[in-house]
């Protein structure tokens, strides 16, 4: 696959065919994950796998309860099924249905990834830079080999009970969780905002007529929309 492609193409998935991801693509994929940089190489990244163990399983129970009661909060409070959600052919109304999916099958996913920093200083604002490059490099070589994932943060809701189940230390951050499967869809074009509205050159707000979008472009209105 073309790097530029997988970019341009690589989707959040969240519904997954009950197929095992097979050990060498695993490895793959994290070996891909542990290419990316980080802050003076010290490299604090470390990704614990859980398929079908024991911890694994109990954790995987933990993360469904997590994940059903933190979208209930999010499509209530965010209104998921008000104004164009109300229309279940709407694109609103798909994406609750596609988050629906995914909680409510959370225990069925063939593989989750914590992604965590094994941290040697006190709590800093940077260190995320150590971690989230791996977390994307991780999608993209998941891309390329035929599956798919998505990132979130739900799993602050039973970090506790996490920590316990998984023995993980005090001293290393739960960064994020990486869901990962074989998707039921596909991959495509993924939809943002015109490049226009999130570049600037020169100063804040100043208009980079350089910035243009390839013409087959698709677009989103999601998120903040810029006043010019």
């Amino acid at each position: 696959m073309d790097l530029l492609d997988g970019l341009a193409t690589t989707r959040a998935i969240r519904r997954y065919r009950p197929d095992p991801i097979p050990e060498d693509d695993l490895a793959a994929m994290l070996w891909h994950a542990t290419r990316a940089p980080s802050g003076s190489n010290r490299q604090p990244a470390r990704f614990l796998v859980l398929r079908d163990g024991p911890a694994a399983t109990e954790a995987k129970a933990l993360l469904g309860e997590a994940y059903r009661a933190g979208w209930g909060a999010k499509r209530d409070t965010h209104g998921f099924d008000r104004g164009s959600g109300a229309d279940p052919d709407s694109p609103k109304a798909r994406a609750a249905q596609a988050m629906q999916a995914y909680v409510d099958r959370f225990e069925q996913t063939p593989v989750v990834v914590l992604a965590c920093i094994e941290r040697w200083r006190a709590p800093h604002i940077s260190e995320g830079a150590s971690v989230y490059p791996a977390c994307q490099n991780l999608l993209l070589a998941a891309r390329a080999l035929g599956y798919g994932g998505v990132l979130s943060m739900w799993h602050g809701f039973v970090e506790v009970d996490l920590r316990r189940v998984l023995r993980i230390p005090d001293e290393v951050v739960i960064a994020a969780t990486i869901t990962l499967g074989v998707p039921e869809g596909r991959h495509g074009p993924v939809r943002r905002l015109p490049l226009g509205e999130v570049v600037y050159e020169d100063t804040w707000g100043g208009p980079a007529p350089w910035a243009v979008d390839p013409p087959d472009t698709r677009f989103s209105s999601a998120g903040p929309r810029s006043e010019a």
